[in-house]
């Protein structure tokens, strides 16, 4: 098993692409600590992965709560150590022209896109650095590379991971400590549908985003998992500082 007896802290992981992550991460050993602002989803993911037969903890954690952050990376690594973190928690915001996005939009997406994985690198670091070793996984998106009209706020925040991972990564390296993001493309989870749910025909304004791309189809939440688990694992051992793209051929098309 790829992350056998580690202990990695998943953010956002009562639903979608962090819930998938959790699941990945247990089935390869790790102890994980499930955390999502909706515990009832997080208690959800840590029960399916208990009977699976894996380990799980659960946290309610709001990613924008610094204090609350810093206090429960603490005693995860006091109590189990730390081997890996995935910031994973985001939002979205409706589609809208940068001129017509209103300022509580981009504050409260910034405040959870970037500083929720501002806060999560803040908590980790110093004990991956004491220890001389971790990996960090931080989720941008297929927005990080190529900016997305009508979401300007969410391209401007994801762009923020990506550029931030890579000063962590290069900063942290010589203390062994690892940090890389995921770019996914359009991925089939409730953040994703909703993406949809302002169109006169959710459905066909689906089929139309996935005709876009070479592979015809969405993301599945498992492939994004698949990533963060080779970034997280040591077969990933001399990758730092990258944005690995996981999109079915979008940007190359």
């Amino acid at each position: 098993m790829r992350l056998q007896d580690e202990t990695v802290f998943v953010t956002g992981a009562g639903a979608g692409i962090g819930e998938a992550t959790a699941k990945r991460c247990a089935a390869e050993g790790a102890r994980v600590i499930v955390t999502d602002v909706d515990v009832e989803s997080a208690e959800a993911t840590a029960d399916a992965i208990r009977a699976d037969g894996g380990r799980a903890v659960v946290h309610e954690l709001d990613v924008t709560d610094g204090d609350r952050f810093h206090d429960l990376v603490d005693a995860t690594a006091d109590e189990f150590g730390l081997d890996g973190i995935v910031n994973n928690a985001g939002t979205g915001h409706p589609p809208a022209y940068t001129e017509e996005t209103d300022e509580s939009t981009r504050e409260f997406v910034m405040d959870v896109n970037v500083g929720g994985v501002w806060h999560g690198c803040h908590a980790a670091l110093p004990h991956m650095k004491a220890q001389g070793s971790g990996a960090i996984v931080n989720v941008a998106s297929l927005a990080a590379i190529l900016g997305l009209p009508k979401q300007a706020v969410y391209s401007l925040t994801k762009g923020a991971v990506l550029n931030f991972t890579r000063a962590v990564a290069a900063e942290a390296g010589p203390k062994g400590v690892r940090a890389n993001a995921v770019c996914p493309g359009f991925t089939d989870t409730d953040l994703g549908r909703k993406f949809f749910e302002g169109s006169d025909d959710p459905e066909a304004a689906r089929e139309r985003m996935a005709a876009q791309y070479p592979l015809k189809r969405l993301g599945d939440p498992g492939e994004i998992a698949d990533a963060v688990l080779f970034l997280l694992s040591d077969e990933a051992s001399y990758v730092t500082g990258h944005g690995l793209v996981v999109d079915g051929g979008y940007s190359a098309a």
